[in-house]
């Protein structure tokens, strides 16, 4: 058998774009068909990424008992987060945990990026302890917090071109806490917006095996995540539950 490291990555893409053409084609209801195409991506970043990282829908909250809107994909630390809340069928991430946060949407238009946008804002707005870590020599200094990739993934995109002014335009809204860093649209490409919210659109033939790597890539480049208070979520075991 002659191998192709083009052929694998290739119907990797292939793979994801079919099952999320299928979710679609198959559900009527609009809530299922999402819940379908949500769990195509889930199923993509929970096999092929490194196993420090995790790929969940949940819920994130802070120390100071803030909460995130319910988030479709949420990228967080597993090796080194001390706990991950599961309550009637629902995942809460502490903060501190996360690496990065998407929405998962059949087509890409302007509400929906808007919409990604302000789920992510409220993950990024969410208060992060980070404490000084030890070693062996000593201490090492509290790690400055990272900056939470935000992003949305789709199969389609409502506008003509697919990747264009409109979506360009759509993505330079809003500022740094809700600004979307990475996003595929299946049918069409990636985009990906750097620092200064300066975004490229990518046409290409595989866009979900190329946003896959570009993820990994970027969570190679931020390490570990920072060293989490627990004591800061311990002081809520003093508050009285309501009977």
């Amino acid at each position: 058998m002659n191998w192709s490291i083009q052929t694998l990555l290739a119907e990797l893409h292939d793979d994801i774009q079919e099952r999320l053409a299928r979710a679609r084609r198959s559900f009527g209801h609009p809530g299922t068909k999402g819940d379908a195409s949500e769990a195509v991506w889930l199923q993509l970043l929970q096999t092929y990424l490194p196993q420090r990282y995790q790929a969940i829908s949940a819920h994130v909250v802070d120390s100071e008992g803030n909460f995130s809107e319910q988030i479709d994909v949420v990228v967080f630390d597993r090796q080194y987060s001390p706990f991950i809340f599961n309550f009637q069928g629902q995942t809460v991430i502490p903060a501190e945990s996360v690496y990065g946060v998407f929405e998962a949407k059949q087509s890409i238009n302007a509400d929906q990026v808007a919409y990604a946008r302000k789920k992510v804002g409220s993950v990024r707005r969410l208060y992060r302890t980070s404490l000084p870590i030890p070693h062996a020599g000593g201490t090492y200094p509290p790690k400055p917090l990272q900056h939470i990739i935000g992003g949305l993934l789709t199969l389609e995109s409502d506008w003509s071109p697919g990747l264009g002014e409109s979506l360009t335009n759509a993505l330079a809204m809003g500022g740094l806490d809700d600004r979307l860093d990475l996003g595929c649209i299946a049918a069409h490409g990636i985009f990906s917006c750097d620092d200064e919210g300066c975004c490229t659109l990518t046409p290409i033939g595989k866009p979900a095996t190329a946003f896959l790597l570009e993820l990994i890539a970027r969570l190679q480049e931020k390490a570990t995540v920072p060293m989490i208070d627990v004591r800061a979520y311990a002081r809520w075991l003093d508050v009285v539950l309501p009977t």
